[in-house]
C-alpha cells in the first residue's frame, strides 16, 4: 500500500532536503548553497539508482516495478498515484 507523500513522488526524503537547501540559497542569497546541493545529489542518486531501487525491485517485484511507472523518482506528480486494486472477488 502506498500512501502519503509517497503518492507523488518515490523519494520524498532526498526531494524534500534538495528543497530546504535549495530554499536557504535562495533566502540567503547562498549560490554556494547550490554547488553544495549539486555536489551532494551525486552520491545520493547513484544509492538510489544503484542499491536502493534494485533492492526494491527484488523484494516487491512487480509491484514495485508498477510503483516506478507510475510514480517519478525526483519531480512529483501532480496528482496522487491511487493503485488499481482487485474487486471482492480477487478480479
Amino acid at each position: 500500500m502506498v500512501g502519503g507523500l509517497y503518492r507523488y513522488v518515490r523519494n520524498p526524503m532526498y526531494v524534500s532536503i534538495a528543497a530546504a537547501v535549495a530554499g536557504q540559497g535562495l533566502l540567503l542569497g547562498q549560490p554556494r548553497l547550490y554547488v553544495a546541493l549539486g555536489i551532494g545529489a551525486i552520491p545520493v542518486a547513484a544509492f538510489v539508482q544503484l542499491f536502493e531501487e534494485p533492492t526494491l525491485t527484488r523484494k516487491f517485484a512487480a509491484a514495485y516495478e508498477e510503483y516506478c511507472r507510475n510514480v517519478p523518482r525526483w519531480l512529483p506528480r501532480l496528482t496522487p498515484w491511487r493503485p488499481e486494486r482487485p474487486g471482492p472477488s480477487g478480479v
